[in-house]
């Protein structure tokens, strides 16, 4: 089992940008791949972006270009530098743990063991 503790949310106006960690203990972290979700009031949880052991990044369309996912292996936590944050990206971000490999695809929700307790990301018009 892997322990993830997220941090970094806040209160941001549009345009402005947030970086979100997420530090995870209790398995080999360059094992695992690290993914970004958020849930949103009135909709269900999303794939926001994930990133293999090696740097591999994987984005939702509504991150690719704004967002940006990293991991540093060596304090075994992971990051998700958003920009040009906008009302709709307001929602709760969870960090979750993955094993690698997986015959699941890390788009899904379900290919992850692990979840940490969510941060508040509020963006203001």
């Amino acid at each position: 089992q892997v322990q993830l503790v997220e941090s970094g949310g806040g209160l941001v106006q549009a345009g402005g940008s947030l970086t979100l960690s997420c530090a995870a203990s209790g398995r080999t972290f360059s094992l695992i791949v690290m993914g970004w979700f958020r849930h949103a009031p009135g909709k269900e949880r999303e794939f926001v972006a994930a990133i293999r052991g090696s740097g591999t990044p994987y984005y939702a369309d509504s991150a690719k270009g704004r967002f940006t996912i990293t991991r540093d292996n060596a304090k075994s936590t992971a990051y998700l530098l958003m920009n040009s944050l906008n009302p709709e990206d307001t929602a709760v971000y969870y960090c979750a743990a993955a094993p690698y490999p997986s015959r699941r695809s890390y788009f899904l929700e379900d290919t992850y063991n692990d979840w940490g307790q969510g941060t508040q990301v509020t963006v203001s018009s």
